[in-house]
């Protein structure tokens, strides 16, 4: 079975303003997710995302980021952004929509 486990991320959020970047432990929250999630051992981790400091803080510690539009209602309209752009011929069979 394939899965795709995706992590939408925006610095825009309301309640806490650059949260992906905030630094826990010496790297950034968003991070910490991405290496929580791939720990799970499901399947390949994206984070998605419409900034491009995340996508850079994200693939500088290993891990693969996705660009995304700014203008998502909400982080799962993100992920089907993702999903179409990582995966166009439809073989990915699980998505797990992780929230950091």
């Amino acid at each position: 079975m394939s899965t795709l486990i995706l992590i939408p991320a925006r610095m825009a959020s309301t309640r806490l303003p650059g949260k992906p970047l905030a630094d826990i432990a010496g790297a950034p929250m968003i991070v910490h997710v991405a290496r929580r999630a791939a720990e799970a051992g499901l399947g390949r981790v994206v984070v998605a995302t419409d900034t491009q400091s995340v996508a850079q803080a994200v693939r500088a510690h290993g891990f693969e980021a996705v660009m995304t539009r700014t203008d998502h209602e909400s982080g799962s309209d993100r992920i089907h952004e993702a999903l179409i752009a990582l995966d166009p011929g439809r073989k990915v069979e699980t998505i797990v929509n992780v929230q950091g």
